[in-house]
């Protein structure tokens, strides 16, 4: 089958390809940026991205499957209106082509940010109402790239919502936000941690997830993609475990990080790293939901998500093989 991914130099994109390829689909590669870790496979490249309508043209002639994942993270806010462009009006032009070229399937990967995180004391699932005003650019914006798809799917479009929680694994090229805060913590460049935490889920379940609903999801369904819930300690203690190396227990409140939060930024551009706490990050650790459910993902799609330690044991180990635990190259 003839598969296009946008997106695909990103860390699910490259573990996404990488598992297209080896269940023998031919795989393009749509790519904005640097596409380093895409050459290392067999993918047709295509420089581009979602705001140019001849690109699209080009990438999507003659394709089966769509995977959406191009868009913008943020915690950090949205200061200059990217985010909820990319993560809309990008989604937008997807849609659009997609229906323009007949794609048979578009897989749309959303968030679980795109969901409303209270009440907090009941479980999430796929019917939980997803986000309006009153939250933040990135919720807010994947949340309304799901209804741009959900329209599509009532005019007509084969589309299929996965939702991921916090992805961590293997092939974090870059790395991204959740491998930076890995090495962060292995590099003693983080004083502290809240006593909250998140649901983690390792990237390599959330990619046969994704090609699982390619396969076998209902069309205008949406699936959460989920793993399971764990402090940030507990985190912390994983990756103490798995390296032996020291990692930091001190556990403080979250009024003082909220009132340190001026100093944890000095403290990264000191250090030269992205502040895993900011006030958006903070909000999430405090006030996500505990109970994210994948229940329907593991019935329908046969999805069952692996151990965090393992996870974290097989991502150091790539780490170290690709030279990233070194101090110098801590990205």
């Amino acid at each position: 089958m003839r598969v296009a991914v946008t997106g695909a130099n990103g860390h699910v994109g490259v573990n996404l390809c990488k598992s297209l390829i080896e269940k023998g689909h031919q795989v393009r590669a749509l790519t904005h940026q640097n596409d380093f870790a895409l050459k290392q496979l067999p993918v047709d490249l295509f420089k581009g991205d979602v705001f140019d309508p001849e690109s699209l043209k080009n990438f999507l002639s003659g394709v089966d499957v769509v995977f959406h994942l191009a868009a913008k993270i943020s915690i950090y806010g949205d200061p200059d209106g990217s985010v909820v462009r990319v993560n809309t009006e990008g989604t937008r032009n997807i849609v659009e082509a997609c229906k323009s070229f007949r794609i048979k399937r578009l897989i749309h990967f959303s968030s679980i940010h795109a969901f409303q995180q209270s009440p907090l004391n009941e479980k999430l699932d796929e019917n939980r109402p997803i986000v309006e005003k009153g939250t933040f650019a990135y919720d807010r914006s994947k949340a309304q790239g799901e209804r741009i798809v959900m329209a599509a799917v009532k005019d007509g479009l084969n589309a299929v919502v996965v939702s991921p929680t916090a992805i961590v694994g293997p092939m974090d090229f870059k790395p991204g936000l959740m491998g930076k805060a890995i090495l962060q913590l292995y590099h003693h460049q983080i004083p502290a941690l809240v006593p909250g935490g998140y649901n983690w889920v390792d990237v390599r379940d959330v990619v046969q997830g994704a090609i699982s609903a390619m396969e076998r999801g209902q069309i205008g369904e949406k699936y959460l993609l989920s793993g399971n819930w764990r402090s940030l300690k507990d985190f912390a203690d994983i990756i103490r475990q798995t390296t032996g190396q020291k990692v930091t227990q001190t556990v403080m409140p979250f009024w003082v990080a909220h009132i340190g939060l001026p100093f944890i930024t000095m403290y990264s551009r000191v250090t030269g790293t992205d502040p895993l706490y900011t006030r958006e990050s903070l909000e999430i650790i405090r006030n996500g939901n505990r109970c994210i459910i994948n229940d329907k993902a593991r019935k329908e799609l046969g999805y069952n998500p692996r151990p965090l330690e393992e996870t974290v044991a097989d991502l150091i180990r790539w780490f170290d093989e690709n030279n990233m635990l070194d101090i110098n190259n801590k990205g």
